[in-house]
């Protein structure tokens, strides 16, 4: 049986990916340089290689000793702020190094590329939900290495052949129901994983970025997508991607928004803890309102969301922080 290579395996989604794959009895080999990725977060008799994607003898190494069909990449850096404040990490890291690997694939033929994008990609909404012929304009630096991989796989598969889907994430959330793997990223910077550090004890209050957004309660409203929701959709992308032999991109979300408040409120709930809130100016580049049309893939993946309701991800994320 063909191995898949997971590449920032050990990583939040890419943890919950190995997870997926693992339950299904799927050959998997996970490479990670552990710069946030946790290796305890992953089976126990994984085939784990600590690397980077950039070190291109290694990734030769690993192409000639194993049957390698496809690869699954979750090893970008992801921080907004951070990307604007010091960007050559971010081209080096999520451009430089994905076109080793890339070049590693090709050399060794292997041609079937799953890609994490993000919604990123589309900078500020002009409509919402955002489907597929929405604009492409980033408006930071993280966005903006994600489109140029985006093209740079476009002009791969012309020259090369190699065939990709990418999947442009909106928020993603939660934890695996079973408690194997969760959200843990340092310093943590997602909403629903910091207003559970408040319920944890770990942090005094929660900022609200502005409460006078035409939105119903005045909150930014955002789609957060269940891990494990995200996790099937690149099962299925990869499927059809090997089945079909086409190159696709595909939005995915929950289809429904979220506000901060909302987001809040449900924390309570299933915390039974009351979460102290602090009104902070907005910040640059918030948009009110962010919502994904999901429907190309839902049609042609077949995929849907088992995980849609915002209480189950929170519960599972709760379970996550406590244990």
């Amino acid at each position: 049986m063909a191995a898949i290579l997971i590449a920032g395996g050990a990583g939040y989604i890419g943890s919950h990916m190995v997870w997926h794959l693992y339950d299904q009895d799927k050959e998997v080999i996970v490479l990670d340089n552990l710069s946030s990725g946790k290796k305890e977060n992953l089976p126990a008799d994984i085939c784990f290689i600590e690397g980077s994607i950039d070190d291109a003898a290694l990734l030769d190494q690993i192409f000639a000793e194993h049957d390698v069909c496809a690869v699954m990449h979750f090893a970008a850096f992801i921080e907004v702020g951070e990307s604007m404040e010091n960007p050559a990490k971010y081209y080096q890291n999520n451009v430089v190094a994905t076109l080793c690997l890339l070049d590693a694939m090709v050399k060794h033929q292997v041609n079937y590329f799953i890609f994490s994008s993000t919604a990123a990609v589309y900078g500020e909404p002009e409509y919402t939900p955002l489907d597929l012929n929405h604009p492409t304009q980033p408006v930071n630096t993280y966005g903006l290495t994600k489109l140029m991989v985006e093209k740079i796989l476009k002009d791969y598969d012309r020259a090369y052949g190699l065939k990709s889907v990418c999947l442009r994430y909106f928020n993603a959330c939660g934890a695996d129901p079973q408690g194997r793997s969760g959200e843990c990223h340092d310093p943590e910077s997602h909403l629903i994983p910091i207003i559970l550090q408040v319920a944890n004890g770990q942090r005094e209050a929660i900022k609200i970025y502005g409460n006078d957004y035409a939105t119903a309660d005045g909150t930014c409203v955002r789609d957060y997508i269940h891990v494990a929701d995200l996790c099937s959709a690149h099962d299925l992308a990869l499927k059809k991607l090997m089945a079909d032999q086409t190159s696709a991109t595909y939005n995915l979300g929950n289809g429904q928004g979220f506000s901060v408040q909302q987001v809040i409120d449900m924390v309570e709930k299933v915390t039974g803890c009351s979460i102290k809130r602090e009104i902070v100016d907005r910040r640059a580049g918030d948009a009110a309102m962010l919502i994904a049309d999901s429907s190309a893939a839902r049609e042609a993946l077949n995929w849907q969301t088992n995980y849609p309701s915002l209480e189950d991800i929170i519960i599972h994320s709760w379970a996550w922080v406590k244990q």
